[in-house]
C-alpha cells in the first residue's frame, strides 16, 4: 500500500535548496542587519562576480526569500520579513560552533569579535549584548522565559517608562525567543526586542561599527542599561 506523498515536502526540498548554497547563505547573513543592499555591494561582500550576484539574488527574489526595490538604476533588496530572518538565525545558530574556521586575518577577527560582543539580529540585538539584556529584564521580573518567551505585566509598564512605544495591533508575536549563534542561549526578539533595538539606536545607546551587523554601546547606552535594568558596564562590551 503505498503512502501519499506529503503535499509540503516539495515546497520544503525548494525552500532548502535554494538556501544551500553558500553564496545565498553569505547574502542571507549579511542582510540579517535589515538595511537594504544593492546587488553590488552584495557582490563585492561575498566576492562574486556581479553577474553572478544577479543570478544568485533573482532565484532568492523568486523564491520570497527577498524582496527588491529599483530607485534610478540601483536595485536594492533585502529579506522579505522578520520570518525569513528568523528561518535565518535559527538555522545559524544549529552549525557547530567551529564550524567558520580560524579567522584568515586580525581584521577579521576583529570584526568576528565585534559580532559576538554586540549585533543586530535583523531588528533586534544580540550577541553578548542581546543576552545581558534579555537577562537583565528576566531577573527583574519583567520578562518570563520559564513558562515561554512572554513580557509581564511590569515588563509591559517598563516599556511605557522607558519611553519605548510598542506596537500591538499587528500579527508578530509581542515577545519571542530568538537562539543566538554565537551565545547559543535566547535573546529578545519580536514586537519587543525590534522596539528596544530601534530605540536603542535613535536614542544613541547602540551605534553601529563597520560595513556589517556589529554594534558598541555608547557613554549614554552605558549610563542609560544601568539606569534602567542595572546593567554594570562591563557587561555591555
Amino acid at each position: 500500500m503505498s503512502r501519499r506523498k506529503d503535499p509540503v515536502a516539495p515546497g520544503l526540498a525548494a525552500l532548502a535548496g535554494m538556501i544551500a548554497d553558500e553564496t545565498r547563505a553569505v547574502f542571507l547573513l549579511a542582510l540579517l542587519d535589515g538595511r537594504a543592499w544593492t546587488a553590488g555591494e552584495l557582490a563585492r561582500h561575498a566576492e562574486v562576480a556581479p553577474s553572478t550576484a544577479s543570478e544568485h539574488l533573482g532565484r532568492l527574489v523568486a523564491g520570497g526569500l527577498l524582496t527588491e526595490e529599483r530607485q534610478g538604476r540601483h536595485r536594492y533588496v533585502r529579506l522579505a520579513d522578520s520570518r525569513v530572518a528568523q528561518l535565518v538565525e535559527d538555522l545559524a545558530a544549529q552549525v557547530a560552533p567551529g564550524a567558520a574556521g580560524r579567522p584568515r586575518s586580525l581584521r577579521e577577527a576583529g570584526a568576528g569579535s565585534a559580532m559576538a560582543r554586540g549585533r543586530t539580529c535583523y531588528d533586534h540585538l544580540a550577541g553578548r549584548l542581546g543576552i545581558a539584556l534579555t537577562d537583565a529584564l528576566t531577573q527583574r521580573g519583567l520578562l518570563r522565559q520559564d513558562t515561554g518567551f512572554a513580557l509581564t505585566d511590569a515588563g509591559l509598564r517598563w516599556f511605557d517608562t522607558a519611553g519605548i512605544t510598542l506596537d500591538r495591533t499587528g500579527r508578530r508575536p509581542l515577545s519571542r525567543a530568538c537562539l543566538d549563534w554565537t551565545e547559543r542561549r535566547p535573546h529578545l526578539a519580536g514586537t519587543a526586542g525590534a522596539a528596544l533595538c530601534r530605540h536603542a539606536l535613535d536614542a544613541h545607546w547602540c551605534v553601529r561599527i563597520g560595513s556589517e551587523r556589529a554594534v558598541k554601546v555608547t557613554p549614554e547606552g552605558e549610563r542609560a542599561f544601568t539606569e534602567l535594568l542595572g546593567i554594570e558596564a562591563t557587561a555591555l562590551h
